[in-house]
């Protein structure tokens, strides 16, 4: 029987990565559909339809469709769907779901599969540390992916606002001006900017695209320009004037920013040598000394001294990186 677990680990890590690629791959007929209007995208090659065309017959099942439904009425549901968002993840709900469900199950299976070539693996405490960190894996890096495209926005969001007041003074509207954006920037500008010039283009108002926008991308200096934008369509005033103010205000705060997490450098990595080298010396000693890791799994002491070794790890990580923390 034990012969079986490392096919049974490797089972299911090709089922959740074949989850990933149709959740990457498949998109909604609604996407596809809304994709004809304000798009000037190239239509896509036989390969990349035929892979989508096999994405979308996997998981387009009516029992999915059904269960897509109901986790989306949920508070939750929505929530989560907010996330792959924000994250730009072309993932349902369901799917991500079943992604971490099959991640939740594969670390735990992987460590049991481990533990029958390094005995200091063959334990329920390290199984149940591996279940923990299947739990919060998946949702680790979706926020490192949510955190690296909201930089990347926010550090284009100034030369952006530049273009569009550049382009209001050469005599064209808002809405062109922001179509010269998605022609002339770089994701993820241009793609959330699409999307607001698309759902224009469907009926909704300007404010509304706008509204959307900033709920989609979770950035400060966004909310700043859209409640200036608002403000000055119901007042009035010279929008390039104001413009050139918040581009001004935002390369203030990147500047800022930079010269905190330079200030900041050492204690964050203060945080990752706490946070990551008793893991490791402790992964190091379980293959080169294996006898001394075990007396710590077999009485009561050894395993309180552990409890109590990550939980004070987890603190010090946490408070390090609070202290280092700073808003601007």
């Amino acid at each position: 029987m034990t012969e079986f677990w490392p096919f049974l680990v490797a089972g299911l890590a090709a089922f959740a990565v074949l989850l990933i690629f149709m959740g990457l791959t498949a998109r909604s007929d609604v996407s596809v559909r809304l994709e004809r209007y304000a798009s000037t995208a190239p239509a896509p090659t036989d390969e990349k339809q035929q892979r989508r065309d096999l994405g979308n017959l996997i998981t387009s099942s009516a029992a999915i469709a059904s269960l897509n439904k109901v986790v989306e009425r949920r508070d939750w549901g929505a929530n989560m769907a907010r996330d792959l968002a924000r994250a730009d993840l072309a993932l349902k709900p369901t799917e991500w779901l079943a992604i971490r469900a099959a991640i939740l199950l594969a670390v735990p299976l992987l460590l049991m599969a481990i533990g029958f070539v390094i005995p200091g693996f063959n334990n329920p405490i390290v199984w149940l540390v591996g279940l923990v960190a299947g739990w919060f894996i998946p949702r680790f890096w979706l926020g490192r992916r949510q955190g690296a495209r909201l930089k990347a926005f926010n550090d284009a969001l100034a030369d952006t606002i530049t273009l569009l007041a550049n382009s209001l003074r050469a005599g064209s509207s808002f809405l062109q001006s922001i179509d010269m954006v998605v022609k002339e920037g770089q994701p993820p500008i241009s793609t959330e900017f699409a999307r607001v010039v698309r759902e224009v283009n469907l009926g909704l108002t300007l404010e509304q695209a706008l509204t959307n926008l900033t709920r989609r991308v979770r950035s400060d200096d966004l909310d700043l320009l859209v409640t200036a934008i608002v403000i000055q369509a119901q007042v009035g005033g010279n929008l390039a004037e104001i413009l050139d103010s918040i581009a001004f205000t935002i390369r203030e705060r990147v500047r800022i920013k930079g010269e905190i997490r330079t200030l900041t450098a050492q204690g964050r990595m203060s945080s990752w040598v706490v946070g990551c080298l008793p893991v490791a010396l402790f992964a190091i000693l379980s293959v080169l000394a294996p006898s001394f890791i075990a007396p710590l799994f077999e009485s009561e002491l050894g395993i309180g001294m552990l409890v109590i070794g990550v939980i004070s790890m987890l603190i010090g990580f946490a408070a390090i990186r609070r202290i280092v923390s700073i808003e601007v």
